[in-house]
Formats: C-alpha cells, structure tokens, sequence
C-alpha cells in the first residue's frame, strides 16, 4: 500500500492560531499553535470498505519574511506553558521588521489503513497537508516611562 492509494481519503486541514491573535511586535516573540488531531477516514479502498488513520507527527510554520519553525508537536498557548506573553516558545517566531507577513501551517501525518476493522498496518512514507496562509501584521512599538498619571499631570515626567 503507498500514499497514491488513499488519495481520495481526506484528512481535515489543520489550524493555525497564534498569540497574539493575528499581529506581533516586531522584535518580539509571537507564538504560535497547531490544532490537528488523530482522523480517521472511511471510505472504499482497492474495491473494499476501508478507513485510513492519519496521524500528526511533524509540524511547519512557513513565515514569508524566511522563517521557518520544525517542531514535533503542535505548540502550546504561552499560559499553558505557564511562561509570560512574548516570550520564546518552541514554536515561537520573531519578526525582525514592521508589515504585513503570511505564515503558513503544514502538519507531517502519518497514515495507517484498515479492512473492514482489522489490524492497523502502516502505509510507507507521510504526507503534508497545509493550513493555507494566515496574515499577520507587524507592528512597531515603543513604550514610555512616565511618572505617574499623564493625564492629571501632563506636565509631568514622560508626559
């Protein structure tokens, strides 16, 4: 059995969400995190029902600015991970100028197949599936140290 047979068995594309939700601080980390899962897919096969189970094992974020992130897992949101926001992740990237950048998901899955709820027996080499592009936009930002309210006291320190 080889990928070419179970073409017509479609996995669900991925998802693609990033913190923060859909823009970045140029310089900063954004991070970013994968939604796929163990599918199972029915369908006829070689004349035969059959399911085929696609399996994540990899995970691509493909920057347009030139980045690219390879991770096994999907990514975990920076609470789960129990680390401050705009902080390095594993699957953290860093914009290094302002704009309007795309990044694009492709989850590495491995596939199994099945007759009629036998064994799973495995299918030689993995296929990518893509979440299509999504847009993140850059932005520049400066802070500013002020000595106490600006409004009250517009006058003061940093105001």
């Amino acid at each position: 059995m080889r990928l070419r047979d179970i073409a017509s068995f479609r996995p669900a594309a991925p998802v693609n969400d990033m913190e923060p939700g859909g823009w970045a601080v140029q310089g900063l980390p954004a991070n970013f995190v994968a939604a796929a899962s163990v599918q199972v897919v029915s369908g006829t096969l070689l004349g035969q029902p059959a399911d085929v189970r696609f399996t994540p094992v990899g995970y691509r974020w493909i920057h347009s600015d030139g980045g690219l992130v390879v991770n096994g897992g999907p990514g975990a949101t920076w609470a789960a991970l129990g680390q401050a926001e705009f902080t390095d992740t594993p699957t953290s990237h860093t914009y290094a100028a302002a704009g309007e950048f795309a990044v694009e998901l492709e989850v590495v899955l491995s596939a199994e197949y099945r007759f009629a709820g036998s064994a799973w027996r495995p299918i030689a080499g993995t296929l990518a599936i893509s979440s299509g592009p999504q847009r993140v936009l850059v932005g520049q930002f400066d802070t500013v140290l002020t000595n106490g309210d600006c409004i009250a006291n517009p006058a003061g320190p940093g105001c």
